[in-house]
């Protein structure tokens, strides 16, 4: 439980974690019938006062638009709060600076709309469901008060302090001399005890249960929940033992036990009575039948509490066994709410140290380790003693391990850690062997929810949709994210992709023409889309023509991009070498015309020169080009040579002369052919993916930073590698 503090309610959602059936669970609260709001106390005018009956789904809260100002005009600085709130709603402070000032100026519909807007974004924040309730309940409003704390269990159902707060609510709204008052209640509690009861901080709402039972006079009642809450590994189980004892001998079994228990415990009782007689009489001689004295009842009550605590402590020692396994764990998390303000290392750590532990018990490892050739005698005692431990708590019925704490666990940490998709995409891998509706649940709520902002889950959602094969939701969820998120490379690629991969290779042409006419201001982001659509058209829709166009279109726009340059030569390098000649030399002379870096240009005419090697037509072609390559490494070679050594006036590449002034350094005699070296990789060409950094298929590297083209196609040797094929220079 979070520690109560002066900001708890305002800021910390204490919501404490919930039984795998929560979701199924919220959906036995009932809402107040329309006879029930007709019938609301201090109505006044209530019907048409009242905002609209909300549509209870989860995460879903009442609707504002259309109510009536019952204030009258809003606030002074309503409009202005109200505005830097939705500007940037991510910024959690502008909310609470707006909740604040409204709940100051005792507004209601301003209130309403603030606290409705908030719990939209933040639905965790449990207090200030609470406070919503109580905004309602104050105005005279109990049915809406009641309708707001059903919502709020719905987007935390593992919220205690919540669902104490409801019941609470119904104790001091309903009327408790109608006999169908005491049946919502119990049934509010049943609810409560399904959705949270198994949290291990669940003890005041066990507590409330039992008393509510107490005060109502049913004992059997009060004794069924301690039998059930005895079961359960919580913070304050050993209390729970004490009250039950206590509980046990300030009553009579009959008027706490139900009647079977009751009767099966009379009659081993008897039967105990009867061996131990016989064995204190031992030697004497015996009655005849029928004339033994049977003890009566209220003799047998020592016998039948000590008969039966002698259960219940069975069941306390498997119950305890279980805690202490899970105590330091629980010991390790020190903020078990939601908050907007990060969780240090520490306690992401402890969060993935105890869903990895239950995760382990669950396939049957418990807390055993790898046996060791030293110790073999030992472990196997341990493993002996933790098998008697597991099958003493199924015997005894103590609710630990399984899938169903697992999921209480996953649960619990995805309040705490709503903002982490790590444990999210966690909890999908979980459930998407079970149940591939409730891994999309979990989808659906991390993204929709609390994750909006994050692409990366969203990326993943679309993956999963896409591999169960319903397209149709990876679509839709791709299309929201790049409303909601615009301007992202990699999700305008997802799409594209998706639709490429299901045939639709027109849908994923106009996707990247799209996202080509769209980037046109941004030019390094328009040349990366033209290279996607240009592959597209040449590999897949085998239209070269096309291709070619896109690539010089964007280097109209971009003629000092290198990469353009680079795969319109590949498109031309790999057409027919009969038909393409006159292409290639053209996309090389393009290249060597542009503002490209010297090194870069040398590149491209090495390429031009390897071209004209393997498919030239005539052997003069070829020398005409290797001298055109030769003029091109002269005249360069230079040029970088100047830009690495600096300008020949620099005095810090002056040398001294004998007199002490300074003399420009005489130049090095260029070779006759530089030196390319292999320092990098190949930058990717038409045929490979340059942007793809595969990260569970979700994130595109930075497809931009790509290295220079140093080195390109391997050759390493100088261009005259064959002194008997061209002349000597």
């Amino acid at each position: 439980m979070a520690a109560e503090g002066s900001d708890s309610e305002d800021l910390n959602t204490n919501g404490l974690m919930e039984a795998p059936s929560a979701p199924e669970a919220m959906e036995a609260v009932q809402l107040p019938t329309e006879k029930e709001e007709a019938s609301e106390e201090n109505g006044g005018g209530g019907a048409s006062e009242a905002p609209e009956a909300a549509v209870v789904t989860a995460y879903n809260m009442p609707l504002a638009e259309n109510e009536e100002e019952e204030d009258g005009e809003f606030p002074a600085d309503f409009d202005r709060l109200w505005k830097l709130a939705h500007d940037n709603p991510q910024d959690f402070s502008s909310w609470t600076d707006l909740l604040q000032y409204c709940e100051q100026e005792s507004h209601m519909t301003a209130s309403r709309r603030a606290l409705v807007a908030f719990l939209a974004r933040y639905p965790l924040c449990y207090g200030y469901w609470k406070k919503f309730a109580d905004l309602e309940r104050r105005a005279g409003y109990t049915n809406k008060a009641q309708e707001v704390c059903v919502q709020g269990l719905k987007a935390i159902p593992l919220s205690v302090d919540l669902w104490i707060h409801y019941i609470n609510l119904l104790l001091g709204t309903l009327n408790m001399n109608l006999p169908e008052s005491s049946q919502r209640i119990r049934s509010a509690f049943e609810e409560a005890v399904a959705a949270a009861g198994l949290d291990f901080h669940s003890d005041r709402l066990w507590e409330l249960y039992i008393e509510w039972e107490k005060e109502q006079g049913d004992m059997k009642a009060a004794t069924g929940v301690y039998d059930r809450v005895l079961r359960v590994p919580t913070q304050l189980y050993s209390s729970h033992y004490e009250k039950f004892k206590t509980h046990l001998n300030a009553h009579a079994p009959k008027d706490v036990l139900s009647a079977v228990e009751y009767e099966g415990l009379l009659e081993e009782s008897k039967q105990s009575h009867k061996t131990e007689k016989s064995e204190l009489a031992e030697g004497e001689e015996e009655l005849p039948p029928g004339e033994e004295k049977e003890p009566t009842e209220e003799e047998l009550i020592p016998k039948m509490r000590e008969l039966l605590l002698a259960r219940r402590e069975k069941v306390y020692q498997d119950l305890e066994g279980e805690v202490r396994k899970r105590w330091n764990f629980e010991e390790a998390i020190k903020r078990p709410y939601f908050h907007v303000k990060p969780l240090d290392r520490t306690q992401l750590r402890a969060w993935h140290s105890y869903l990895d532990w239950e995760l382990t018990e669950l396939g049957g490892g418990g807390e055993k380790e790898v046996k060791t050739e030293t110790e073999p005698e030992a472990m196997e005692g341990q493993e002996e003693e933790q098998k008697e431990s597991k099958e003493g708590s199924k015997s005894s019925g103590i609710v630990a391990g399984g899938d169903q704490r697992v999921r209480i666990l996953f649960e619990r940490c995805l309040i705490a850690c709503a903002l982490y998709e790590e444990f999210w995409t966690k909890y999908v891998q979980y459930l998407e062997p079970q149940s591939l509706d409730e891994a999309r649940g979990v989808f659906r709520r991390a993204c929709e929810i609390h994750l909006a902002h994050k692409h990366t889950m969203h990326l993943q959602w679309a993956t999963f949709e896409e591999r169960h094969g319903d397209l149709t939701e990876a679509r839709r969820v791709l299309e929201a994210l790049e409303t909601s998120v615009p301007g992202l490379a990699m999700v305008r690629l997802r799409r594209a992709g998706l639709e490429r991969r299901a045939g639709r290779l027109d849908e994923s042409e106009a996707l990247l023409r799209d996202a080509v006419a769209q980037a046109k201001e941004t030019p390094h982001l328009h040349a990366f889309y033209s290279t996607k659509l240009a592959r597209l058209l040449l590999k897949l829709c085998k239209n070269p023509s096309k291709a070619r166009g896109v690539l010089q279109e964007a280097l109209e726009i971009s003629p000092d991009d290198g990469k353009l340059h680079l795969n319109l030569l590949e498109l031309e390098v790999s057409g027919d070498p009969r038909g393409s000649a006159e292409g290639v030399q053209q996309c090389v002379t393009r290249a060597l015309a542009a503002p490209l870096s010297p090194q870069t240009k040398i590149l491209f005419s090495q390429r031009g020169l390897q071209y004209a090697e393997d498919y030239g037509t005539s052997v003069q072609s070829v020398l005409t080009v290797y001298e055109e390559h030769q003029k091109l490494l002269k005249e360069l070679g230079n040029k970088k040579r100047m830009a690495e050594n600096g300008d020949g006036e620099d005095p810090e590449k002056m040398s001294k002369g004998e007199d002490g002034s300074a003399v420009p350094a005489p130049p090095q005699a260029p070779p006759t052919m530089p030196h390319v070296p292999m320092t990098t990789p190949p930058p990717p060409m038409m045929g490979g993916d340059m942007s793809a950094a595969h990260a569970g298929y979700g994130g595109y590297g930075s497809w931009h930073q790509q290295p220079q083209y140093g080195g390109y196609g391997g050759y390493q040797q100088a261009w005259n590698y064959n002194q008997g094929y061209y002349p000597p220079s």
